[in-house]
């Protein structure tokens, strides 16, 4: 069973550790160049903010987010990053100010959720929990692009089994955006994690032909397309499971261009 309790403390420690690297930031640096293309530390920022302020009002207003959503349906590849551009044109203070509050506010409204709700969202509805994942693995990603950005090395966390977990269970969405046919059966997939028991994070039968293995960060590297392939130590055995790691993601929209082999941008 989901501790969803636990899972929004998470979320609570992911936004704590991203605060912590833009907090004392000067306006140049808000506007720094990050690896995602034509985004500033500022664009990633004001993103989190929005998504945070879209999971308010899928919580609140339904109706409301339902004209939000055919907004989305009229531009389904650009309303993301519009939303962005329109956030990092705040001055850094006010939009620090705006994801805090944001942040802040997210795991309290999941919590009251009453058991077994669904919260409407860009795709399938999404329970707590579910979305709580979600915002952990998008705070997360985000963060990586600005500790890349500043020369920062994050130190992993138990919190990436979160992350590992979305990435196994996105699998077949992955293949249907690249316009593939999913597989039938079930990966294999051993990531090496220290501070889980026993070393090591499973998902799928121990049996399978297809297999994927490799440290547990590398694999959430690889999910959230923050790292080309060739750079990380996640190998595959078998044809799907090769094809896998070429096309793996996370998270819900376009695959977008990734990384470049070599470079972390």
């Amino acid at each position: 069973m989901v501790d969803l309790a636990a899972m929004l403390d998470d979320l609570r420690a992911e936004g704590a550790e991203s605060d912590r690297l833009v907090a004392s930031l000067s306006a140049a640096d808000w506007a720094l160049p990050t690896p995602a293309p034509g985004w500033t530390i500022a664009h990633q920022i004001a993103h989190l903010a929005w998504t945070d302020d879209q999971v308010r009002l899928a919580a609140t207003d339904p109706t409301a987010f339902a004209g939000a959503l055919a907004v989305a349906a009229a531009d389904p590849d650009g309303f993301v990053d519009r939303g962005a551009e329109a956030g990092a044109t705040a001055p850094p203070r006010d939009l620090l100010a705006r994801w805090r509050d944001g942040r802040h506010a997210v795991p309290e409204l999941l919590s009251a959720l009453p058991a077994g709700a669904r919260l409407p969202w860009y795709g399938p509805p999404m329970s707590a929990a579910s979305m709580a994942g979600a915002r952990i693995m998008e705070t997360w990603a985000h963060t990586q692009d600005i500790a890349d950005t500043l020369g920062v090395l994050r130190t992993p966390t138990t919190r990436l089994r979160h992350i590992a977990r979305l990435g196994v269970r996105a699998r077949d969405y992955a293949y249907t955006v690249h316009g593939l046919r999913p597989p039938e059966g079930e990966f294999r997939v051993e990531l090496i994690d220290p501070d889980e028991p026993g070393g090591t994070w499973t998902h799928g039968p121990e049996g399978a032909a297809e297999r994927v293995t490799g440290p547990l960060l590398d694999f959430c590297l690889l999910v959230t397309r923050r790292r080309h392939p060739a750079d990380l130590a996640v190998r595959a055995e078998g044809a799907e499971a090769t094809r896998w790691l070429t096309i793996t993601q996370a998270y819900a929209g376009p695959p977008g261009a990734g990384r470049t082999p070599g470079r972390s941008d």
